[in-house]
This record gives structure tokens, C-alpha cells and sequence, in this order.
């Protein structure tokens, strides 16, 4: 008896492997998936605990698994990287040192003495507890702005990102105080505006039709 006619030994030998490569591409990814599971469990390059950056996402990592990692935000969300993603990709560890090196820029007028004003923005950071005192703090002018000179300051403090955010906000506050106290200006932006006629002020117009009055 014959159940399926239509069906020849080369035409279920081509749906067979037609079928394979489906599932074979179905199961890359798993497969994918996987092998960086064990290896990024093997190799370590990060820990629970650790700040991570992957492709714009960053975290405290929380939890490794076979499959995916799992970061939790600064702003308190928590994200979920497939391991492939993190395998594949440049990933920057924050915290896999005690300290970060930390970098603003700060502008003076250009009326200003620069030599001077770099040494008050050195003694301003020099007496800073976040500012890490083993590591030389480096104050560099950086160039021409378009109303200011630009310093470059940098300088070395703890790892974590609430580490970062508070010696910036102690730096910055200190450098602008002692800026203040030395009196030297730290500039608004300037724009300069031209026109190609003349303009006339509130007082000239009035004396203008006050005249053109007057010869009537």
C-alpha cells in the first residue's frame, strides 16, 4: 500500500536537510549563548559587584549566569545582557582598580594670567580629601576658547560611580571658589553680532522724528 505517492526518496532527503539547516540556525544562538556563558564563568574578566559598560549600558553586575548577566543601573533598573552580547563586544570594567582618573575642563578670561591661575586651581584640588594624593594632579592649558582660556584638570579618586560624581562636585566647587578669592574671571560666552547698516537706538530714533516734527 502506498501512503504518500508523491513523496520520493530525494525529495524527503532534501526536506531533511532543508529542515537541518533551520534548526541548525535556530539553535546558533542558543548554542552562541552558551559557549560565552562558560567561558566569561571560566575567564572572569568581571565580578559580582564589579561596574561594567557594554554598548552604552552600564551597571553593578549582580547575578552571572550560563545564559545572560544581569546589571543593575545607577538609576535602580535592572538590565539583562545576553552573555553572547558581552562576549562579542568591547566591555569596559569601571572598578577593576581602586582608583579612576577624572578629567573637567575649566576656562579663565583671557585677560587673566595663565601661570597664575593654574597654580590656584592646583592648590584649590591640593587640599581636597577625594583627590587621591599618591597619583600627581595635572593641570594643563588646553587651548583657545571662544571667550576663555581652557584648562584641562585631572586628577585621581575611587572607582565607583558615586566616587566620581562626588569628587567632581567637591572639584569643581573648590576651583571656583579659589578662582573667586583670587579674582580672576571665569567668563560668560561672548558673541559679537554685525550688521551691515547702522542701527538706530530708542533715544536716536526719537530724536529723529522729534526733528522731522520740528521742520514741519
Amino acid at each position: 500500500m502506498i501512503i504518500f505517492p508523491s513523496l520520493t526518496p530525494g525529495k524527503i532527503l532534501t526536506g531533511l536537510g532543508l529542515g537541518s539547516i533551520a534548526i541548525g540556525f535556530a539553535f546558533k544562538d542558543i548554542f552562541e549563548i552558551f559557549l560565552a556563558g562558560i567561558l566569561i564563568l571560566l575567564r572572569e574578566p568581571f565580578q559580582l559587584g564589579d561596574v561594567i559598560e557594554c554598548e552604552e549600558l552600564e551597571g553593578f553586575v549582580e547575578e552571572i549566569t550560563i545564559r545572560d548577566t544581569h546589571i543593575r543601573q545607577t538609576d535602580g533598573q535592572r538590565v539583562v545582557l545576553p552573555n553572547s552580547m558581552l562576549f562579542k563586544n568591547p566591555v569596559t570594567v569601571r572598578t577593576d582598580r581602586d582608583l579612576r582618573r577624572v578629567t573637567i575642563i575649566c576656562g579663565i578670561a583671557y585677560g587673566e594670567d595663565v601661570d597664575r591661575a593654574r597654580q590656584v586651581i592646583q592648590e584649590a584640588l591640593d587640599g581636597l580629601e577625594s583627590v587621591n594624593r599618591d597619583k600627581a594632579v595635572q593641570i594643563f592649558a588646553q587651548g583657545f576658547g571662544s571667550s576663555s582660556i581652557d584648562f584641562e584638570v585631572t586628577w585621581w579618586t575611587g572607582s565607583l560611580p558615586l566616587d566620581i560624581r562626588k569628587s567632581k562636585d567637591k572639584v569643581v566647587a573648590a576651583v571656583k571658589r579659589a578662582l573667586d578669592q583670587a579674582g580672576i574671571e571665569i567668563p560668560f560666552p561672548y558673541r559679537t553680532l554685525t550688521f551691515k547698516e547702522p542701527l538706530q537706538t530708542l533715544m536716536t530714533r526719537q530724536q529723529t522724528n522729534r526733528s522731522d516734527s520740528d521742520d514741519t
